[in-house]
């Protein structure tokens, strides 16, 4: 997808449905599109905040006025990648509320990355399981574990109107990235499976436009992961080779910056093919197993 045509929307707030609105951090990149999408989610007594996002002052500034008088009763992360939780803290510091959604996790990973690297010093005060309930005046956002993009990742869905907070789990203008070690493709799978089940009206990303028609989106992208594992395994047919030599050939025409990510996402495809028998790894090359 391109992106939209400037100016974009930072700044100021967007309402997007009565109890939703959307407030645009400055931290475009092709890696997360024209930014990071916080959400504010309730009415003028009181809201919750999903995806505080990058701690920037400009995007601080802009969630404080965006929240006005309301109470704030929880700040939610979806998960804690970089682009997402740092400015939890500082927006609880200025409006007293706990900070509340997916578990802690930081991990020393050095490889490529489709977003930020994992924030270390994200310290919710409260963690939600799958299931598990925040409410407010007329509104209700009930977590939904997704794991797979990370293993803490965590949907929230606004039971009032059927809307689905997906975060990085499903993205409104690409496919998300599975970075192993904590990046799971089984899981990620089964988190798809897992909203393929639900009448989700829409989805609101982290990154990209609304999803109007969710399990469409869904279908599509379980069909898409099935199709690169299939890409893999007619590669490997061909000849045993390292992963550096199967992304040229499978992400012609996608921008060669994110060949690297990508190349992470082929490597979680390939660990849930070893796990299941399907290929075998020598050194940095890869092989069928049958």
């Amino acid at each position: 997808m391109k992106f939209p045509p400037k100016p974009w929307p930072v700044g100021g707030s967007d309402r997007l449905e009565p109890l939703v609105r959307r407030v645009l951090a400055t931290n475009p990149s092709p890696f997360t599109f024209t930014g990071t999408q916080t959400y504010l989610v309730g009415t003028e007594k009181d809201l919750a905040v999903i995806d505080p996002g990058p701690a920037e002052a400009e995007h601080l500034a802009a969630l404080t006025a965006a929240i006005g008088e309301a109470k704030v009763v929880a700040i939610c992360c979806t998960h804690t990648h970089r682009d997402h939780s740092p400015a939890a803290a500082p927006l609880a510091a200025l409006t007293g509320a706990p900070v509340i959604g997916c578990a802690p996790l930081s991990l020393d990973d050095s490889g490529p990355h489709a977003d930020a690297a994992f924030d270390p010093d994200y310290a919710p005060d409260r963690v939600l399981t799958d299931g598990e309930a925040i409410a407010g005046a007329g509104w209700t956002l009930r977590a939904l574990a997704t794991p797979g993009h990370t293993s803490n990742h965590l949907c929230y869905a606004l039971e009032e109107t059927q809307a689905l907070f997906t975060g990085d789990h499903v993205m409104g203008w690409s496919t998300t990235v599975v970075s192993p070690p904590d990046g799971d493709m089984a899981d990620y799978m089964a988190s798809l499976e897992k909203l393929n089940t639900r009448e989700d009206r829409v989805y609101y990303p982290a990154h990209g436009p609304q999803v109007d028609k969710p399990r469409q989106l869904v279908r599509g992208m379980l069909g898409h992961r099935r199709s690169r594992e299939r890409q893999i395994l007619k590669l490997l047919d061909e000849a045993a080779q390292p992963i550096a030599a199967m992304v040229p050939r499978m992400y012609k025409g996608v921008d060669e910056r994110l060949w690297p990510a990508a190349g992470r996402s082929v490597l979680a495809h390939l660990i849930d093919l070893a796990a299941r028998g399907e290929v075998r790894c020598e050194g940095e090359t890869w092989i069928l197993a049958r």
